[in-house]
């Protein structure tokens, strides 16, 4: 396992309005990730589209992009052991009545159309959706704490 794996997440229109930005950066910085890259950004429908592209046939796909374009998201990278694994274990399940209590969507919300968090579903979606949000790259840098969160 790698410490230089990266997942993309990013906190929904829901997320930003309820001010939990920083309580969902907080359960990441304290598990021990570290963030290489941060915007808040307000989406356009184009751009979702590109995001949720594998999504395009659902049903709910039209209410999906209009929803997610009807606020800021704030865009994170975050880089670590296994970080997209144990990423989507710390948002919970999709479906937040589903997500245990202590995971963010557990302890913050209950209805799938407002789980206020996206995670990368695997390191090659991660990759793409990187590149997707930040094409200007992410900032790589050495943190003091490193050797006390990694053998």
């Amino acid at each position: 396992m790698s410490t230089t794996e990266r997942t993309y997440i990013m906190i929904k229109p829901d997320g930003v309005q309820r001010n939990l930005v920083g309580k969902i950066i907080a359960r990441f910085e304290e598990r021990g990730y570290k963030l290489i890259a941060l915007k808040m950004t307000q989406a356009t429908p184009e751009h979702l589209e590109k995001h949720y592209a594998d999504l395009k046939g659902k049903p709910f796909f039209p209410g999906l992009i209009k929803y997610m374009a009807s606020g800021p998201v704030v865009c994170m990278v975050w880089q670590g052991l296994d970080a997209v694994k144990t990423g989507r274990v710390m948002l919970g399940a999709t479906n937040p009545l589903a997500s245990p209590i202590g995971s963010i969507r557990g302890d913050f919300c209950l209805a799938v159309g407002r789980n206020i968090c996206h995670g990368s579903d695997s390191v090659e979606s991660a990759e793409k959706e990187i590149a997707l949000w930040f094409p200007d790259g992410v900032v790589q840098w050495t943190s003091a704490l490193e050797g006390w969160v990694f053998e």
